[in-house]
């Protein structure tokens, strides 16, 4: 990570990644392709449990964010005792996160439908689907945790095989669950969350073989997987801004359902496809993330600024230019888009004028996106915060709301753009202050 040039590095390492991710983009969609076929509600449901998924995810990923920053920090800094004090410790903190969603789906997934819905269908999908993805989240966060173990190193190829073959075993179960396939009881919604649950076991074990095996950097020794407290301060310090970011962005997503039921349960269904959708062009982004941290940490704790420069500027050009692909599609093929979630009249209508719309920000969140971490990797993780929440809960919702008093649906819709708008002159003023930390005390200003 020191010393390929910073395109074939990024390429090396995001390659598999983008891969895996297109896979896990692609069986997040099956999911809601297949439970669509049963009806709009069985879509809503899988739609409204999205943001305690969200929450879920928010917490597993920000953990392997900071674990990852950290390990790979101490392994450009040649410092081999901390590298496996953080890997053995990030997996007890993954541990004991897993055990706290497990409680969560055991006592939380019907009052949270009720407070949204008193449409009973959708609540006792929602129930059954959403029971079995946090109770049984432990496979959700083995997988992550070990994902990222091999990603710190530079294991990209490795890392794709368990995300890849998990999200393969998912796609297969799903119709055959759901709908009842070769001999299997019909299931429907809740056969689509043992679909994911039995892909995230096989990927968590995958993951953990080809740690022990191929992953000789670090030494994972399941009697030293127990609690340090500096070391989770510090991946929490450097993890919680991620957390909280897509912890926020769950806060958002519950509260912008909650306004678009208000005008029809056909916003919410196209809000949910929406979502799945974008994941094709988000998922590339958050793949070329994962390479990019790592490299970004690895070149600051060598004390390489140039290194750290050229990478930013190769990120960013690469993120938009797949944001600005995307925002395309959007906005020419909305209608074929929507299609395959088989959409009543009302949703295509609806779901047309919101992919329109939401998708017109695409180019300035691959911006974002980037900038955000970047503060991360450079140890200002807290501007990625600051930005997350004023985009989406100071910005985001109340615009949505005001939006949507005048009685339009399709105004609503534009809170997405200008939020985005607002982030970007944010994240462009702080970009500049972290990148200041490449000045390692000299007197000369590296980026102006």
């Amino acid at each position: 990570m020191g010393v390929l040039p910073e395109g074939r590095l990024l390429l090396k390492m995001a390659a598999p990644m983008v891969a895996s991710m297109l896979f896990q983009a692609l069986y997040n969609i099956v999911d809601s392709v297949i439970v669509a076929m049963l009806n709009q509600d069985a879509l809503n449901a899988v739609s409204l449990a999205f943001p305690l998924q969200i929450l879920c995810i928010a917490f597993a990923s920000g953990t392997g964010v900071g674990m990852s920053a950290l390990l790979s920090r101490a392994l450009g800094a040649k410092d081999q005792k901390t590298a496996d004090k953080v890997a053995n410790t990030g997996i007890f903190v993954f541990i004991c996160t897993a055990v706290v969603f497990c409680i969560i789906g055991l006592t939380v997934p019907e009052p949270f439908y009720r407070f949204q819905t008193s449409n009973e269908q959708i609540v006792s999908y929602g129930k059954d689907y959403l029971s079995v993805i946090l109770s049984v989240s432990f496979f959700l966060f083995g997988q992550m945790c070990f994902e990222r173990l091999l990603q710190s190193t530079g294991r990209t190829n490795l890392a794709m095989i368990p995300q890849i073959v998990g999200a393969c075993l998912n796609m297969i179960l799903d119709p055959i669950m759901v709908l009842g396939l070769f001999g299997c009881p019909k299931m429907e919604v809740k056969g689509a969350a043992i679909a994911t649950v039995i892909g995230q076991f096989v990927a968590t074990v995958i993951g953990l073989v080809l740690n022990i095996k191929k992953n000789k950097e670090i030494n994972i020794d399941f009697r030293q997987v127990r609690p340090h407290k500096e070391t989770i301060l510090t991946i929490y310090r450097i993890g919680l801004p991620s957390i909280f970011m897509q912890a926020i962005s769950s806060v958002m997503n519950f509260g912008y359902n909650k306004i678009l039921i208000g005008f029809t349960e056909a916003a919410t269904a196209a809000f949910g496809a929406y979502y799945k959708i974008q994941s094709f062009i988000f998922m590339p982004i958050f793949g070329i993330n994962n390479a990019y941290i790592p490299i970004m940490s690895y070149n600051y704790g060598a004390r390489k600024p140039e290194r750290v420069r050229k990478t930013l500027k190769i990120t960013l050009i690469v993120s938009i230019t797949i944001m600005s692909i995307g925002c395309l599609a959007f906005e020419l093929f909305p209608a074929a888009l929507i299609s395959v979630f088989s959409p009543s009249e009302e949703m295509l209508r609806v779901g047309v004028v919101a992919f329109r719309t939401i998708g017109s920000h695409f180019p300035l969140a691959g911006f974002c996106i980037i900038a955000a971490s970047t503060c991360q990797a450079l140890g200002k993780p807290t501007y990625s915060l600051i930005n997350s929440i004023c985009r989406q809960l100071v910005v985001l919702l109340p615009a949505a709301y005001l939006l949507s008093l005048t009685g339009k649906l399709n105004l609503v819709w534009l809170s997405f753009p200008i939020a985005e708008v607002f982030a970007l002159t944010m994240m462009i003023f702080f970009l500049r202050k972290t990148m200041k930390v490449l000045n390692y005390d000299e007197a000369e200003t590296l980026v102006k």
